[in-house]
């Protein structure tokens, strides 16, 4: 009897009618792309390692698919787009002065331990907003994703939005040490309210400042958290984050678009790469964001051109799922 092979765990075939509705629905998505004056890009599914090591602040080692070429050289699969569209950047666009829009899709591959039960192949399309440090440039990228989750048929659905340089404020006026930042990252992104208590008490620090970290696993919700965390501010840099949020919900507000939004400063990403706003979306039929982004202001630096950034990507096997069950075809 002939052997049948399957394929390596993680990943797999697409076929007849989902492949068909697939490519619709990044037809659709990409006509969005377009609206917004976004020009494509392709960058290799193999990169240099150092394009996604540890000062990148991207995916982690362990999680990267490594080889290497006949002359020594350390490979990686393409994990993450946006380090890979800086570059890109950094390396062609290094004196243009007007802000850069690119698009791309394409598939991203992570070595996630096999229990997780995730795609180690994931299709992705964003984009990537190069030179514009604007909250204008913030409000487009998250008012575009409103736009495309509506372009694939979505009509309920939330986009949470975080702020990534108030917990860094905050850590910066505390001096905590690395490991201790990491672990009350960890802590306030799972939302453990008392281990974050716990593990602040065996540090010195001031008592608004205390409040300010124990506070974050639980401010979350509709555009009044932001007076909530007003409240808790402790200097003129976290007053900065969160009257940027505000302005974004203004211009959001003012096209119709508050009613997606909402706001989380527990939200923090393994992506060290992010200085400001993060984002995820979520949608019903999936327990995985359908989307995510951020602004990222230093990023472009490792690669050789200063740039402030900002981008999103959607992972369309998510978003895929969230149509099935809501019973969403695909492409209409």
């Amino acid at each position: 009897m002939q052997r049948l092979f399957h394929t390596p765990e993680g990943f797999r075939d697409v076929y007849n009618g989902e492949c068909r509705g697939k490519r619709k629905l990044q037809e659709n998505l990409h006509s969005v792309f377009e609206k917004y004056d976004y020009e494509d890009i392709e960058t290799p599914t193999i990169e240099y390692f150092e394009v996604f090591s540890q000062e990148v602040g991207t995916i982690p080692s362990k999680d990267l698919y490594k080889f290497f070429d006949r002359e020594g050289n350390t490979l990686v699969l393409r994990a993450d787009f946006t380090p890979s569209v800086a570059r890109a950047a950094a390396m062609y666009f290094m004196d243009e002065k007007d802000p850069l829009r690119f698009c791309y899709q394409g598939s991203t591959f992570v070595n996630n331990t096999n229990y997780q039960g995730r795609l180690k192949e994931s299709t992705q399309m964003g984009v990537e907003l190069i030179g514009d440090d604007r909250v204008e440039a913030d409000a487009e990228v998250l008012g575009m994703t409103v736009d495309l989750l509506k372009a694939a048929g979505l009509t309920e659905f939330q986009i949470s939005i975080g702020q990534v340089d108030y917990f860094k404020s905050l850590v910066d006026e505390a001096q905590l040490d690395e490991e201790t930042i990491e672990a009350v990252r960890s802590m306030i992104s799972n939302k453990n309210y008392f281990g974050v208590e716990e593990l602040l008490d065996a540090v010195s620090m001031r008592k608004e400042l205390k409040e300010a970290f124990m506070e974050m696993p639980q401010l979350f919700g509709g555009v009044e958290i932001l007076a909530e965390a007003k409240k808790l501010s402790v200097n003129e840099r976290t007053d900065g984050a969160i009257a940027r949020l505000e302005a974004i919900y203004e211009i959001l507000d003012q096209k119709g678009y508050g009613k997606y939004v909402s706001f989380d400063f527990g939200m923090l990403s393994k992506y060290q790469y992010y200085t400001g706003i993060i984002f995820q979306a979520y949608t019903y039929g999936t327990g995985e964001p359908v989307a995510k982004g951020g602004r990222y202001d230093n990023l472009l630096e490792h690669f050789g051109k200063s740039a402030p950034a900002v981008g999103v990507g959607i992972y369309i096997e998510q978003l895929m799922n969230g149509m099935t069950r809501q019973g969403i075809k695909m492409g209409e």
